[in-house]
């Protein structure tokens, strides 16, 4: 017998479908902001003149030790992501842990957006302020399907 609510089964409870597809969107949608930072952290990393809008926006084009960081940046954007469609059960992975790291993706999202909201550079706070809040919401969005 099939699912009366025509849902999806979380290991919990039957989800109504409209919620599985907000909770999957939110998710997706998160992995493209993600993709789209992580584009344009190898840009910083190979040297455009794009540093205004990120690590406090001092620099227009990044030092090595910055550059390093913005590579290691997308490492973690690519385990944020998997984080993110596992707790929406796209990827294999669900579990304790997947739920707690959803939570904690949430709040460094939160912490980004303070960060860029207190950053010194205008382009910094005006862009990525905006883009840090987003991913929160729809980190917390992912995470609160559990």
């Amino acid at each position: 017998m099939g699912n009366p609510l025509g849902g999806k089964w979380t290991g919990r409870a039957v989800l109504p479908r409209t919620l599985t597809h907000v909770i999957t969107s939110a998710a997706v949608g998160a992995c493209v902001l993600l993709a789209a930072l992580a584009v344009f952290q190898v840009l910083l990393a190979c040297g455009a003149p794009l540093g205004r809008f990120a690590w406090g926006g001092q620099q227009d084009v990044l030092p090595p030790r910055l550059r390093i960081g913005s590579l290691v940046s997308v490492l973690i954007y690519v385990l944020l992501g998997w984080v993110l469609l596992a707790r929406a059960g796209q990827v294999g992975g669900r579990g304790a842990i997947v739920g707690v790291g959803a939570w904690v993706i949430a709040g460094f999202f939160l912490l980004g957006a303070a960060g860029n909201l207190a950053s010194r550079s205008r382009s910094e706070r005006y862009v990525m302020t905006p883009v840090a809040a987003l991913l929160c919401v729809l980190a917390l969005v992912v995470a609160a399907a559990g």
